[in-house]
């Protein structure tokens, strides 16, 4: 049998976040495609429902297999929060908002989630998760990455994950986990 990924050779990412395709390509090792199409996004602090909803209403729109991802970032002390309201954090109050926010806790651990939705019909979205447990740091440090990585500290290791080279972040990220079961998941399909 002939996998999708060897007959495609292309994917469908509903991002235009450049740092994110780039990632993506590095790990899948095949061409993926953006798309700055914008759609209403479902709120909740449910990974998978966000994901389904997203990767549903992206493909109402194009009509085309198409991934989408949510990325979560749960801090333990104060309950799981951000959670999947992490991206309007960052826009609010940046990363030293976030450090400003953990700042009077004792427990900096984290754990950072990506959630990949799949879907190639209007029938199915299959779920693929990825998890990274860490902690906050002090304060931001390194030049690589996007977002938050220069605060997160992946658990075993000193640097965050802005300090890293990219090929060390796609090694063990939870992007890079999610993208491996997508892939393992196309190439049985």
């Amino acid at each position: 049998m002939i996998s999708f990924l060897k007959v495609v050779n292309r994917l469908i990412f509903a991002t235009s976040n450049e740092g994110k395709l780039k990632e993506a390509r590095a790990i899948l090792g095949i061409d993926i495609e953006g798309t700055a199409l914008k759609i209403d996004e479902v709120q909740s602090l449910n990974e998978e429902y966000v994901a389904e909803k997203k990767a549903r209403a992206y493909f109402g729109e194009i009509k085309k297999p198409i991934f989408v991802e949510d990325v979560s970032l749960r801090f333990n002390a104060i309950g799981g929060l951000p959670g999947t309201y992490i991206n309007d954090f960052l826009r609010c109050v940046g990363n030293s908002g976030l450090l400003e926010l953990m700042s009077n806790f004792t427990d900096k651990s984290a754990t950072a989630i990506t959630t990949i939705g799949y879907i190639n019909d209007d029938e199915k979205v299959h779920v693929f998760k990825g998890t990274l447990e860490g902690q906050i740091s002090e304060e931001e440090k390194g030049e690589n990455g996007f977002g938050w990585d220069p605060i997160f500290i992946p658990k075993g290791f000193s640097q965050t994950l802005a300090q890293m080279t990219s090929k060390e972040k796609n090694r063990i990220s939870m992007r890079a986990a999610a993208l491996q079961k997508l892939q393992n998941y196309l190439k049985t399909s």
